[in-house]
């Protein structure tokens, strides 16, 4: 059966995960991309490596196209958030099962997350259309401190939490400097713990997969340095995401969904309709013990879920992301490292090469690696990561 995936960049998601899932599944795979070049770099020493067809992935009509002209598609599918709604739109056009597109532009759209959920968040939110002057934020009756983000942004680019009315123009300017013509979020910040919330679905039946408590950077930034996975949060708080993920329409593949718990009632930060990233995802099929990327394919193929995943209910498990904390070149830095401490599978992987300069971006751009960690108990698995991470050091040189 033919397999089409849509992708933009290379990710690990795709080549540690999808990728090896489907061929295990016996499918023929054919990944449509606007950066052919670099995935043919990225899968050199992949074998048999996947076809790659250059394609306009961001438009629905250039996807259908350059299917139709190929082989018949079995499955459309793709794990990028910008690419839910052309492979929605291309999976429906070709009578595939898929999510609905309507869904996926919904969750992908930050604004329109907002005005569907309105009723049930009551986050105060306003957009600024992508022509229109930042300098009119400044007459509206926004709460501060608020956070301003891009409207179909990823991986808190650009997210921002500013402290009056002139910062949040001024940050909107700067945003616009970066990202010529974007449309923009300035919203209520809304305080609390970080959590996640990861589900898989067919279209019938949902299930949870627990989720991750996050600690991320000190404000005004908002970059993810640890996630530490919880099997289940408590019911009357799952309840609640369930039910609005319910009202966007989401219930197909899977979700990776963000939401913060503050005295006790929970609002959805974002949903990210797709398997969460940043090694995430490798960490869960490992500590589940799932078949996570081939489930996740099944859907796509229009397989039923069956009743119980059979999922390990016995383990523990963080991951940390050793951050750059300034520009400048990496002049020292661990490399990939697989080892057991204690009975804690430790697995780190540098996300940046000796060598390299990069500038300070405020995002998970600045991760200098990611360290999976997986054992029984969480009190081990946290002291055999910071040991690991005191351990070693990442030097950068001005």
């Amino acid at each position: 059966m033919q397999l089409y995936m849509l992708a933009l960049n290379p990710t690990d998601s795709v080549t540690e995960g999808f990728l090896p899932a489907a061929r295990r599944l016996g499918l023929d795979i054919t990944v449509l991309t606007d950066q052919p070049d670099t995935h043919r770099e990225r899968y050199r020493a992949i074998h048999p490596a996947p076809e790659l067809l250059g394609c306009d992935v961001r438009d629905p009509h250039a996807v259908i196209s350059a299917i139709s002209a190929h082989r018949p598609p079995g499955a459309v599918f793709s794990n990028s958030d910008h690419l839910q709604t052309p492979a929605a739109l291309a999976a429906d056009y070709f009578g595939l099962p898929g999510k609905d597109w309507r869904a996926a532009l919904r969750t992908k759209d930050k604004a329109l997350t907002r005005r569907h959920l309105d009723t049930s968040e009551g986050v105060r939110s306003v957009e600024l259309a992508a022509d229109a002057d930042p300098g009119r934020l400044a007459a509206l009756d926004l709460p501060y401190p608020c956070v301003v983000k891009p409207r179909e942004g990823v991986a808190s680019e650009d997210v921002i939490q500013v402290r009056d009315a002139a910062e949040l123009v001024a940050r909107c300017r700067e945003i616009r400097a970066r990202r010529p013509g974007a449309a923009l979020v300035a919203e209520e910040y809304l305080p609390g713990e970080l959590h996640t919330l990861e589900t898989l679905g067919d279209g019938e039946r949902l299930h949870v997969l627990g989720g991750f408590r996050t600690t991320l950077s000190p404000l005004p930034y908002f970059i993810e340095e640890r996630m530490a996975y919880v099997p289940a949060h408590p019911a009357g708080l799952v309840t609640e995401i369930l039910d609005r993920l319910a009202t966007l329409g989401v219930g197909f593949g899977a979700c990776h969904t963000e939401f913060v718990v503050h005295e006790g009632r929970a609002r959805i930060i974002e949903v990210n309709y797709r398997a969460i990233g940043d090694q995430c995802d490798l960490l869960l099929a490992d500590l589940l013990g799932l078949p996570l990327f081939e489930l996740i394919l099944r859907t796509h193929l229009g397989e039923p879920l069956p009743a119980d995943l059979g999922a390990r209910t016995d383990g523990a498990a963080r991951l940390d992301y050793p951050l750059a904390r300034r520009a400048g070149t990496l002049t020292a830095a661990p490399g990939a490292t697989d080892l057991t401490v204690d009975g804690v599978r430790l697995t780190y992987r540098p996300t940046r090469a000796v060598g390299e300069r990069h500038d300070l971006h405020h995002t998970n751009r600045d991760f200098l690696g990611i360290l999976r960690s997986v054992g029984r108990d969480q009190a081990t698995v946290d002291r055999v990561a910071e040991g690991f991470l005191a351990e070693r050091s990442w030097e950068i040189t001005a």
